[in-house]
């Protein structure tokens, strides 16, 4: 935590002061809005869940009308929040009783997190989602079950990315303390999500089903790994994109191609999604494997969606953090590689991708396939794992062979 603070410090000064691309005008905004007494989502239109909105308005109860004010308060929460996230992740990391280099390395990333992401950090909400969500991991691990799905469902109901954590709490819970206790579990999750979210559906139902789908159907971001591929085309082969355009807060490659393709990446994330579940529900319902599992489907959330903001970094920090052993290690060396790439980028030379220049473009590749890899070290299943899936394979095909039929003289 003291190394965070340290890392925060520094990001204010020198390069990192550099080509800020900011969200906190945007906060800033709704938390005007809600000063004068509008209702979100009802008398204006709000992009974020809930729970995000007390985090925008708090500082503007201090800020008075000076925006610099309000920015210096909202770093202040991040802060917070930042030191809470890598505090609690190391918090179960000592708890593993690690190797040295293990625990030097978990350590190691949480404390240069600021520095690893760059300027993002200070002026995206992430880390408020973030904390929650390793909150619900610590209060698990600790077998405080029902905390841990409330906070989960505090998560979800302040940025969609914790929801695919679930599936996976769900099947630890039922497997470890039986399906009444699961399922209590999920009810409380439920009510942490329709105690933020069910005011705002009575005020207005039209106005939060508009914030939840602006966020679907949404274009190829040009970060995604899927814009890679394009990137990749033009690079190699010389390939024609036509250009980017701006929606739904991101830019993006225009063309029916991309399009298709993005589409394709939303029906292909759930899937993988689900497939991490599948994978930890075949295993032994430990809580190690919970903490690798719940990693595996955070980052199979970032990597397989159209859009690939550097900001959803700051989710892996502390979830890899915890994830135990060598795989562990090797998770750590590669988001740390995949957060310095993206500075190749991001911010300083984002307008110079967006004209699919070779170095900004290389990089964005090499990110992208960092990441994948991340996500293969982290969902491939162990040798126990396939001993129950060739056990389970066999069972079926022993079962579905027919039985013989005797000749008559045997009958």
């Amino acid at each position: 935590m003291a190394g965070f603070v340290i890392s925060w410090i520094i990001i204010h000064h020198g390069r990192f002061t550099v080509g800020h691309m900011i969200d906190t005008p945007i906060y800033a905004h709704y938390a005007g809005m809600m000063k004068r007494g509008l209702v979100p989502y009802r008398n204006f239109f709000e992009m974020y869940p809930p729970l995000a909105l007390p985090v925008f308005f708090l500082p503007a109860l201090f800020a008075g009308a000076s925006f610099a004010t309000y920015t210096h308060l909202f770093q202040l929460e991040m802060l917070v929040f930042g030191m809470a996230s890598v505090g609690l992740a190391a918090f179960v990391l000592v708890d593993q009783r690690p190797e040295l280099r293990r625990l030097i390395a978990g350590v190691g990333i949480g404390a240069l997190m600021p520095v690893l992401m760059g300027s993002v950090i200070l002026s995206r909400y992430d880390l408020w989602p973030t904390a929650l969500t390793v909150a619900a991991l610590v209060a698990l691990w600790l077998g405080s079950n029902r905390t841990g799905f409330a906070l989960l469902g505090l998560g979800f109901a302040a940025k969609a990315f914790p929801v695919v954590i679930l599936p996976i709490a769900f099947i630890y819970v039922w497997r470890s303390e039986g399906r009444r206790r699961a399922l209590g579990c999920l009810g409380v999750f439920l009510v942490a999500v329709l105690a933020w979210f069910l005011p705002f559906v009575i005020a207005s139902p039209h106005g939060v089903w508009a914030s939840i789908t602006n966020q679907s159907g949404r274009p190829l971001q040009i970060e995604s790994l899927g814009a890679a591929i394009w990137l990749f085309a033009h690079q190699v082969t010389g390939m024609h994109l036509l250009h980017t355009y701006f929606t739904h807060g991101s830019d993006n490659l225009d063309g029916h191609p991309e399009l298709h393709f993005a589409r394709l990446m939303s029906v292909v994330q759930p899937i993988v999604i689900a497939g991490v579940s599948v994978v930890y529900a075949l295993g032994k319902p430990t809580r190690e494997r919970l903490l690798v599992a719940a990693t595996a489907a955070v980052c199979a959330f970032i990597i397989f969606d159209p859009v690939l903001s550097p900001q959803y970094l700051i989710w892996l920090v502390p979830l890899v953090m915890m994830v135990p052993g060598r795989r562990g290690l090797a998770a750590i060396l590669l988001l740390a590689a995949s957060m310095a790439l993206t500075q190749v980028w991001f911010p300083q030379h984002y307008p110079l991708l967006k004209q699919f220049l070779p170095l900004e473009s290389w990089a964005v590749i090499a990110r992208d396939l960092v990441l994948l890899v991340l996500f293969g070290t982290l969902a491939w299943p162990d040798v126990a794992i396939w001993r129950e899936m060739r056990r389970a394979i066999s069972r079926l095909t022993s079962t579905s062979k027919v039985a013989p039929v005797p000749r008559f003289d045997e009958a």
